[in-house]
């Protein structure tokens, strides 16, 4: 089975990871761009990283911010210009609540650039999911509840909403194209004795991979580990089930539930990530990841207000030096494990390399 998900994916790409380190004088543009464009979302999931006081994510963020139109389509000019690889829209709020997301995506279609997007899934159709499908790469919609009851328990919307999500995703299946549908299921106490179940009813609707991830509930990786110690390991013997029972060459299941790093801390001085995939948020901020995104202390690389996103970009290499992990990165990181890979990677010896 050819992987959806992996750590290791900028391994194929040699050119941007030697361009890497500060001994490199070479600017490269980002492999992917994440774009927050809208912080607006209509549901009120409880674990929301954006809205939970006690989660660091999000912290500075204005819920009515969103990246003009005029803006937006000068950033989509750049991304293009700048030979940027692929777009996937996140919140913030729910992507598919930006007003401006169509003319977005079209525009992005007539490009090499490839785009994809998360959501909740309740406006997953009209226009816009025609574009998605027939020129995007991927969707992934989040879920959590396992019927119309726990869902609006869940969101904090109407008993609807779930219905409405199922039928948006066999209308999208019905669609031509053949962008990827995806879905991730935030496990917590509620849910897991529910997740085979979740899984087996997205397979019959034709979803083609599903990502299993524990719930974020506290900053402190201790706090969110004791939380899911009771439902640990019923759920380990659950994916392993799964995994068993559903996956096959065209169902991908993809384990991400596992317990969180016992540490923050971090080992590195310089991120390499920042580099690879920037965050650009609907303040017209640009950030070093999706964990700083709405940081304002530490988390800005610059703002795009006033300027271009390929000047900011390709003005000053030491721009992407001034976070410093082991000082500014004491909270959960997505690519923790890959930027440790590939700073060792580059501090490799070259001299040793014949001795594999």
């Amino acid at each position: 089975m050819a992987l959806k998900y992996s750590r290791l994916k900028i391994f194929h790409f040699p050119e941007k990871l030697n361009s890497l380190s500060k001994e490199n004088s070479s600017i490269q543009a980002p492999l992917q761009i994440r774009i927050k464009p809208t912080n607006v979302c209509t549901h009120g999931c409880w674990y929301c990283a954006y809205k939970a006081e006690n989660l660091q994510l999000g912290k500075d963020m204005i819920v009515k911010d969103h990246i003009p139109r005029e803006k937006m389509l000068e950033i989509v000019d750049d991304i293009i210009e700048m030979g940027v690889k692929s777009v996937t829209f996140s919140g913030g709020g729910d992507p598919f609540h930006y007003k401006y997301l169509r003319e977005t995506i079209e525009k992005l279609s007539t490009s090499d650039v490839k785009f994809a997007s998360l959501t909740h899934g309740a406006r997953l159709e009209g226009d816009v999911a025609r574009i998605f499908k027939k020129h995007g790469s991927w969707i992934r919609i989040s879920i959590d509840g396992w019927d119309k009851k726990s869902y609006s328990e869940y969101r904090n919307v109407s008993e609807k909403e779930f219905t409405r999500v199922i039928q948006n995703i066999q209308n999208f299946k019905k669609l031509e194209g053949d962008c990827v549908l995806g879905i991730v299921i935030v496990i917590d106490q509620k849910n897991a004795p529910y997740i085979y179940d979740m899984v087996e009813l997205f397979q019959s609707l034709g979803v083609q991979n599903i990502k299993l991830s524990p719930c974020i509930v506290s900053n402190n990786s201790n706090e969110t580990n004791s939380y899911h110690l009771p439902i640990y390991d019923d759920v380990r013997r659950t994916i392993k089930k799964i995994k068993n029972d559903f996956e096959n060459e065209e169902f991908e299941v993809f384990d991400a539930y596992h317990k969180i790093d016992d540490r923050y801390d971090k080992d590195y001085e310089w991120c390499p990530y920042l580099q690879i995939c920037p965050v650009i948020a609907a303040d017209q901020n640009i950030y070093t990841c999706h964990d700083k995104a709405y940081n304002l202390d530490n988390g800005i690389l610059g703002s795009l207000k006033e300027q271009r996103l390929k000047e900011f970009w390709f003005s000053d290499k030491n721009n992407f030096f001034k976070t410093n992990p082991k000082v500014d990165c004491s909270h959960h990181c997505a690519v923790n494990r890959a930027n440790e890979m590939i700073t060792e990677f580059l501090d490799i010896d070259k001299e040793h390399l014949d001795f594999v």
